[in-house]
């Protein structure tokens, strides 16, 4: 079956008429660098309101035993990292196996930083997505432009190379997208709340019209540039924002205020 194209505002219009349940995660990176700071960080996350917005976050992998069972329930855990296969001769990698035994749910694959610093390409990535779907995880799955492919118009270009070898695999009971412009991550510069729903509408009208207008509408996208908490209330109101990946501010107890931002918005 072929998808026909979805006008824009089309697409737009029946996102709003589609309640998606908000979801935001904490992703921790590699911090902190002690065990004594750990109980001060599931804090800021056990502060949170889940009742109407999914939370998880994204721990060290070394730290999850530590805080796994800390967490309040409607806290999940999601490891930053998978493998692309089972378990073996892979030094210093996790497998979905291993995660699924621990009870973890959710797996974050794609961030940008893995994708710079460890060189992980567009066919690793599908080809972990696929693996840990097959194994019974969800994914939140990023994707996202530096500067200078923004600057030069190739947002889009970038987004969609991205996405192309994994549309196969969008569920939106199962894969979360998190766009994250990587030039707004961990630089204090954030896209405004207009330019981050453009993109957000760009990546669902792109959905749409190469997976379906289902998908498109059920799929939730995260916003993941430097969101904090005196952003989030502007961002959450665009329509196709779902959500935060946040980063520096999930190790400080404004997360809250995020999660509270977005659920006073588009709680279901």
């Amino acid at each position: 079956r072929v998808a026909l194209p979805v006008p824009r505002a089309f697409a737009t219009l029946t996102a709003r008429n589609m309640p998606r349940k908000p979801i935001v995660g904490g992703n921790w990176k590699c911090n902190p660098d002690s065990v004594a700071k750990l109980d001060e960080l599931v804090a800021n996350l056990n502060a949170c309101d889940t009742s109407k917005c999914e939370v998880y976050v994204c721990p060290v992998s070394v730290h999850i035993p530590l805080v796994q069972s800390k967490f309040k329930e409607g806290v999940m855990v999601c490891p930053q990292n998978c493998n692309f296969k089972g378990c073996g001769a892979y030094t210093g990698e996790v497998s979905a196996e291993q995660l699924v035994d621990m009870k973890i749910e959710w797996v974050l694959l794609g961030h940008s930083e893995r994708r710079e610093y460890f060189k992980e390409d567009d066919t690793m990535l599908a080809t972990k997505l696929a693996y840990v779907l097959d194994k019974g995880l969800k994914c939140v799955f990023a994707i996202g432009e530096k500067k200078e492919e923004r600057e030069s118009g190739k947002t889009m270009e970038v987004l969609i190379k991205q996405m192309e070898q994994i549309k196969g695999l969008l569920d939106p009971a199962k894969v979360v997208i998190a766009y994250e412009p990587v030039w707004a991550i961990g630089t204090g510069l954030t896209a405004t709340p207009e330019v981050a729903q453009e993109t957000h509408a760009d990546i669902r009208k792109w959905i749409a019209e190469n997976v379906s207008a289902e998908c498109a509408e059920g799929i939730r996208i995260q916003y993941g540039g430097s969101a904090n908490g005196k952003n989030a209330p502007d961002l959450s109101k665009q329509p196709d924002i779902d959500g935060f990946l946040v980063g520096g501010a999930s190790l400080k107890p404004e997360f809250a205020s995020i999660v509270a931002a977005i659920s006073e918005v588009k709680g279901c």
